[in-house]
């Protein structure tokens, strides 16, 4: 089974063969005022790429990590036409389409797909290897070693707090306990298939002596909650958490900083990366088509997205770019970004799950989930 983009971004589905991704980020908008210069990249590989004079890209919806201001700005700068085909798709139908078009001039020459995808196109060698000029900055753990693919966004589970109803927000999982949040707490969607709350059991596993191996204590962690009654199993969604019917939710922090911003005329939401914990996070990659049509073009289009400007731009839409951390520690982040994100510190000590430790752990939370929490 596969789902499309569009449709994890409206129902937060997480099967085996899409991400742990629920809905993405909803706006675009650009991250540098059009006219001003582009990155630093090498001159010859601009001039091959112009020669090319196309880039074809698939599965790339404009209002998805703001990659419709990204594809607009790569034009702009580099007078390369930009086809997205099938917007609306799956990494399983990117990678489809490289099998079945790759003779032919609109044949992708990259692609965006969940880490699953992206080990299965290097399995059958799907990708040309290619590493930008910020490769040493890319976490070892989101990247192939020889570069035939890496992370390119994450998302992290935070907490989200409506404060006309939440006097106190919580800080850490522990908080959670008190009995101030009797029936408060929600999920986005059930962990039996939804990817945010699959990323919310594995959140509390962590923070209760479990790990990427044993999400067992993040099941126990919530069969407790409920428990004690301070688990609302509706779903928490931005129209619930704003009118207080869930008023704490625990979600990507991608869609709650969304919901804050989207919301704030209408009630104060409070968005937290819980304290005392390793956070949980789950990321997508970048791969270029061994068979891409335009090779240049999609060098260049690597080297922006991977630039400080492509990263800022996955950043403008709450989507944190794989460079974050060492972006941040070099203060290359603007302060007015910063100010609108949990603070840095929270995401220093990132790490990612590998497919099959995600496979393994949902086969663990179907077969515990009924069984201990039992909603």
């Amino acid at each position: 089974m596969s789902f499309n983009r569009r449709f994890i971004m409206k129902s937060g589905i997480a099967a085996a063969s899409t991400s742990f991704f629920g809905a993405g980020p909803s706006f675009f908008r650009p991250a540098f005022a059009a006219g001003t210069p582009g990155p630093n990249v090498p001159a010859g590989l601009v001039a091959a790429a112009k020669k090319e004079g196309q880039l074809n890209v698939i599965t790339l919806p404009r209002d998805w990590a703001n990659y419709g201001a990204a594809m607009d700005r790569f034009s702009e700068l580099y007078g390369i036409k930009i086809d997205d085909a099938n917007p609306d798709g799956s990494s399983a139908e990117e990678l489809q389409a490289i099998r079945s078009l790759k003779s032919q001039k609109r044949a992708p020459d990259a692609v965006d797909v969940g880490l699953s995808f992206a080990l299965t196109g290097m399995k059958e060698k799907l990708y040309a290897p290619y590493k930008v000029m910020t490769w040493n900055e890319i976490p070892d753990d989101t990247k192939d070693k020889d570069g035939h693919y890496y992370g390119d966004y994450y998302g992290v589970i935070s907490f989200a707090a409506n404060k006309s109803v939440v006097k106190n927000t919580p800080q850490t999982w522990s908080d959670l306990m008190k009995p101030e949040y009797k029936g408060m707490i929600a999920l986005n969607g059930s962990p039996l298939s939804a990817g945010a709350a699959i990323g919310a059991v594995f959140a509390a596993a962590l923070a209760h002596g479990g790990s990427f191996d044993n999400v067992l204590p993040g099941v126990e962690f919530f069969a407790e909650l409920a428990k004690i009654g301070n688990f609302n199993p509706a779903k928490g969604l931005a129209a619930s958490l704003v009118a207080g019917q869930t008023p704490i939710t625990i979600d990507w922090d991608y869609l709650t900083l969304q919901y804050k911003k989207d919301n704030a005329a209408k009630v104060a939401l409070d968005v937290v990366v819980p304290e005392g914990a390793q956070p949980f996070a789950n990321y997508y990659c970048q791969a270029i088509s061994a068979y891409a049509p335009n090779p240049n073009a999609a060098k260049l289009w690597m080297e922006y997205m991977y630039s400080d400007e492509g990263q800022l731009s996955f950043l403008t839409g709450f989507a944190h770019p794989i460079r974050f951390n060492a972006m941040v520690a070099a203060g290359k982040i603007p302060d007015s970004m910063l100010a609108n994100l949990p603070p840095a510190a929270a995401y220093k000590g990132i790490k990612f799950a590998s497919a099959d430790q995600a496979d393994k752990a949902k086969k663990v939370i179907a077969e515990a989930w009924p069984r201990l929490v039992k909603v």
